[in-house]
C-alpha cells in the first residue's frame, strides 16, 4: 500500500494526541518523535514483530534504532521483510554477526584526522565534521561508531580547531562539510560556518553531505536554501538516496528548493544486499534523480564497517549493474562505481573495461551491445618527454582566467568588463581642448 496523507495523519495522531496537522511538516517534530522502540514501531505501522522483540533487544544495545515519522511512513506494511525502507531503518539480528574482514573504522578516517573533526586525506581537500548526529539511524552507516554517541558531539571549541588547520593550510581548496548530518544544525549555525569559509581565500568549493532529503525532506525550508545559497563559495549538496521508492512528493519538493536556489546536487548511492543489488532497480532510481535534477555521483561498495556484512555484494554485482548503466541511460545519469579502500587508500573506481586490447597504432574497444571496433591512433604525434620542468615547457601554461581586454569596438561597450561608455575618435577639437584646459 502506498503511503498517502491519511497514513500521514494517521501516524502523527498515533506520536501525540493533541499535535496539529501542520506539525508533520515541522521537521523538528519528527525528530522529537523519532522511532527508537518496538513497541512504538508495531503500534503506528499496526504490525506484530514479536519474533523479533529479543533479537531486538540485544542489537539497540550495539546499534540503537531511530527511525523520523515521515521514513516509517513510507514502508510497505503488506510485505514488511522485503520493503528497502525498512531494511534500511529496522534493526536486523545480523548486525551482531562480525566476519573476520569488519573494521571498526575501516576507512581509517580516525587515523587520518589531523586535528579532531578533520580528515586529511587527498591532496587538495578535507572533510570537515560538524555534526555527528543524524535525523535517522541507518542501518548501512559506515559510521555506525559514531553516529548518535554523544561522547562524540562536536564542541565549538572543535569547530573552532578545524577552521583553524583549513586557514593553516592554502592547500586545501574543497571543504565537505560531513557528520552525522550537517542538516542537523540550525539555519544560522550552517551559515555561521559558511560565512566564516567565506572568509578563507584558498577554500574554493564547499560540499555539504547530507540524508535528510531521502529520510526527512521537511528538513529544506525556505529558509535553510536562503542560508545556503547566500555565501561567495561554490556550493554543492551530495544527498543519498538509495532506492526509487524513497524519492516522494515531499523529496521532490525539497530538491526542487534546493535546485531552485542554484544549489548543484549529486547522489551517492550504496549498494546493498536485498536492497537496490538489481540493475533494474538501479536504472529507475538514477532516471528519477536526474528527472529532479541530481546527477547521480557514486555507486559505493558497502564498507567493511562492523555490522554491515549482511549488506555486503559480490564487487561483480556492482560491475553487472553499471553495464547495465552504460549505453541503456544517459551518460550524465550513470555513477561512478568505487571502493572506498580500507585504510584509508580513498575511493577506487570499479568500472567495466571497454578497453580490450591495443598496439601503437590502434586500439581494440567494444561498446555496450558489444560491438568492437577500433579506434586509428594518430602516426605523426610527437611528445616530448616530460621532465617536470614546466618553466622550460612549450606548452601554454597561463592557468589563469583569460581575460576580455581583446575586445574592442561596440563590443567593448557591451561587455560587462570596462567601465567605458564611449568611443571616441582621436583628434576631436573637444578631446583637443580638454588636453589644453
Amino acid at each position: 500500500m502506498a503511503p498517502d496523507k491519511d497514513l500521514a495523519r494517521a501516524q502523527a495522531l498515533a506520536l501525540d494526541e493533541d499535535i496539529e496537522m501542520s506539525k508533520w511538516t515541522d521537521w523538528k517534530w519528527h525528530i522529537r518523535n523519532s522511532v527508537r522502540d518496538i513497541d512504538t514501531f508495531e503500534r503506528l505501522l499496526g504490525v506484530d514483530l514479536s519474533e523479533y522483540r529479543s533479537q531486538f533487544d540485544e542489537t539497540v544495545k550495539t546499534f540503537p534504532m531511530s527511525i523520523t515519522p515521515y521514513y516509517l511512513s513510507l514502508m510497505e506494511r503488506d510485505d514488511l521483510y522485503n520493503d528497502p525502507i525498512f531494511r534500511q531503518a529496522f534493526p536486523s539480528p545480523h548486525e551482531l554477526e562480525l566476519s573476520n574482514e569488519d573494521l571498526e573504522d575501516p576507512l581509517s578516517e580516525d587515523v587520518d584526522s589531523s586535528v579532531p573533526g578533520i580528515t586529511h586525506r587527498y591532496p587538495d581537500r578535507v572533510l570537515y565534521t560538524v555534526a555527528n548526529t543524524c535525523s535517522m539511524y541507518c542501518r548501512h552507516c559506515t559510521r555506525k561508531r559514531k553516529v548518535g554517541d554523544q561522547d562524540y558531539l562536536p564542541s565549538q571549541e572543535q569547530l573552532d580547531l578545524g577552521l583553524e588547520y583549513i586557514r593553516e593550510h592554502p592547500e586545501i581548496r574543497d571543504v565537505l562539510l560531513s557528520g552525522g548530518d550537517p542538516f542537523m544544525l540550525s539555519d544560522e549555525a550552517l551559515d555561521s560556518i559558511l560565512a566564516q569559509l567565506d572568509d578563507i581565500p584558498h577554500v574554493e568549493v564547499v560540499r555539504i553531505g547530507s540524508r535528510m532529503p531521502v529520510v526527512l525532506p521537511y528538513r529544506v525550508t525556505k529558509g535553510l536554501a536562503e542560508a545556503l545559497s547566500g555565501h561567495k563559495k561554490a556550493l554543492w549538496l551530495n544527498t543519498h538516496f538509495n532506492h526509487p521508492r524513497e524519492i516522494t512528493p515531499s523529496s521532490r519538493r525539497a530538491l526542487a528548493t534546493l535546485a531552485d536556489a542554484g544549489i548543484p546536487l549529486g547522489n551517492q548511492s550504496v549498494l546493498l544486499a536485498g536492497v537496490n543489488d538489481c540493475p533494474r532497480i538501479m536504472r529507475t532510481l538514477v532516471q528519477k534523480l536526474v528527472a529532479n535534477r541530481v546527477r547521480p555521483y557514486y555507486l559505493y561498495q558497502c564498507d567493511l564497517s562492523q555490522g554491515l556484512s549482511h549488506f555486503r555484494t559480490p564487487v561483480s554485482k556492482g560491475i553487472e549493474i553499471i553495464e547495465n548503466l552504460i549505453g541503456h541511460t544517459s551518460g550524465f545519469a550513470v555513477p561512478t562505481y568505487v571502493i572506498d579502500a580500507p585504510g584509508g587508500g580513498g575511493k577506487i573506481p570499479v568500472m567495466p573495461n571497454y578497453v580490450l586490447s591495443w598496439s601503437p597504432t590502434k586500439v581494440i574497444l567494444r561498446n555496450y551491445e558489444g560491438v568492437i571496433t577500433t579506434y586509428r591512433q594518430p602516426s605523426d604525434y610527437k611528445s616530448d618527454f616530460c621532465t617536470g620542468d614546466c618553466q622550460g615547457c612549450d606548452l601554454q601554461l597561463k592557468l589563469e582566467d583569460a581575460e576580455e581586454y581583446n575586445c574592442v569596438g561596440i563590443a567593448n561597450l557591451l561587455g560587462e568588463h570596462d567601465p567605458a561608455i564611449s568611443l571616441v575618435p582621436e583628434g576631436t577639437e573637444r578631446m583637443e581642448r580638454r588636453k589644453d584646459a
